[in-house]
């Protein structure tokens, strides 16, 4: 096709691909999180998670090129939008399952 770059994906498919993998690792450091930590009421002030949430917006970037995303191309503004899904959905996640008291 004529919209396909050098790598294949079309820049539809590039981020479709950047957020669906932004907003799966933001639910998985959500989710380790709480197994990390627990969901007792002193969780809540523990660090650890933030750690975690860190490591997931890291661990996106090699798996964004295996798949085929140039991430030489990104810009401030690309990457401040992976760490923003990622955090956000990490936090969501994160408090949803700390107030509910989900136990696994």
């Amino acid at each position: 096709m004529a919209t396909e770059t050098s790598t294949g994906l079309s820049g539809h498919m590039r981020g479709v691909t950047v957020t669906t993998l932004a907003c799966l690792a933001g639910v998985a450091a959500g989710v380790v999180s709480v197994l990390l930590v627990g969901t007792d009421p002193a969780a809540a002030t523990d660090r650890r998670p933030l750690a975690v949430a860190a490591a997931s917006v890291l661990v996106q970037y090699p798996i964004l090129k295996l798949v085929g995303v140039d991430v030489g191309d990104f810009g401030a503004k690309d990457n401040v939008y992976v760490v923003f899904m990622t955090v956000v959905l990490w936090f969501v996640t994160l408090t949803i399952l700390l107030t509910s008291g989900a136990s696994f």
